[in-house]
């Protein structure tokens, strides 16, 4: 496996790990190209961001590369326009992207001093639950303690969706469908959002309704 970063911040064994420096011409561009004629079976491109790296990712899935990469985007369908919007052809998008993770990190409550109360409507309305979706389940806060520094907040978690780019979505890329449509698919689909999975951590106590909807 090779993979190009910047930095790198972990030295992983049997892994081939090469940092980018612009200041002496080691773009992300010309290190995937030498990576290309190494024909790895994996390759990890720390970020996409500009049309060249992309294009090379792209042409290294074409050709059988397993191509891992992140993109700046909202959500996981966003990473469908965004590629289209650095200059890739959508009908190259369907047949080489194979999956989108979308990712967010939440602080994490503090264990110490959880406490539980029963949230207001307004708090249900913005998570799309109704009192029987949440029965007698408390919600929960950090009052603040010396664990926390008084922040009511310890340690963080990831809130995550997974978009699986099946057929009805190759359909909608190849059609230049919206983000809002490719989502929409996906969650008829069975994709579980960002907003979801926060959700479901409020409800099992790990962080709070302030935290899921500032961040999803």
């Amino acid at each position: 496996m090779l993979t190009a970063e910047e930095p790198v911040e972990y030295d992983i064994e049997g892994i081939i790990q090469v940092p980018v420096k612009e200041s002496v011409g080691n773009s992300f561009a010309k290190i995937l190209r030498a990576f290309l004629r190494q024909d790895p079976d994996i390759m990890m491109i720390g970020e996409i961001r500009d049309v060249e790296t992309a294009q090379i990712a792209v042409q290294a899935s074409l050709t059988g590369h397993l191509v891992f990469s992140t993109l700046h985007t909202n959500d996981a369908a966003g990473a469908v326009t965004r590629l289209v919007d650095m200059g890739i052809e959508p009908f190259l998008i369907s047949c080489t992207l194979e999956a989108v993770l979308g990712q967010r990190l939440v602080r994490t409550i503090c264990q110490k001093c959880r406490t539980p109360y029963q949230p207001e409507q307004d708090a249900l309305d913005m998570l799309g639950l109704t009192k029987e979706d949440v029965g007698d389940r408390p919600f929960y806060y950090g009052a603040g303690c010396a664990e926390c520094n008084d922040t009511g907040y310890r340690g963080r978690r990831g809130l995550y969706e997974y978009l699986s780019v099946t057929e009805p979505i190759r359909r909608l890329i190849n059609e230049r469908q919206p983000t809002i449509v490719i989502r929409d698919k996906a969650m008829q689909l069975g994709m579980i959002s960002m907003r979801q999975h926060g959700t479901q951590c409020i409800l099992d106590g790990y962080t709070t309704v302030d935290e899921v909807v500032k961040y999803t």
